[in-house]
């Protein structure tokens, strides 16, 4: 499985953002993808999930109403479309997949096993 993010870049605050994650090797129609992210001197976190194929979304909480999560099931492709954007959103963003599907695993950004390299979000104030 290969994830392979991109999309990134440096906005001022309010502006807008849209990621791209393009996963090969993974066929499954059904399958839980997501995107976390970390900032320098912190831990990483689940930022917002998506079960393809179902339409299932999960958000954190600092990021709901401006993220939005959605799926290109013919090019098995995951987008994070970002709005209003803040300075505490500039972290490197990791897409992942392979998360155990149901409510006590990927949809609380648990048990992911394929990660891609990261593509560095910097929002300026």
């Amino acid at each position: 499985v290969q994830l392979v993010e991109s999309g990134g870049g440096s906005v001022q605050a309010g502006g807008s953002l849209r990621l791209s994650c393009a996963a090969s090797g993974y066929a499954d129609s059904r399958k839980c993808m997501g995107w976390f992210r970390q900032a320098p001197g912190k831990e990483r976190e689940g930022v917002a999930i998506i079960v393809t194929g179902d339409g299932i979304t999960n958000y954190a909480d600092s990021v709901k109403g401006r993220f939005t999560i959605s799926q290109d099931n013919a090019k098995n492709t995951v987008y994070l479309q970002m709005e209003s954007l803040k300075p505490e959103d500039t972290a490197m963003y990791y897409c992942a997949a392979g998360g155990r599907i149901g409510v006590g695993y990927c949809y609380i950004f648990r048990g992911f096993g394929y990660w891609g390299q990261g593509t560095q979000v910097t929002v300026s104030s």
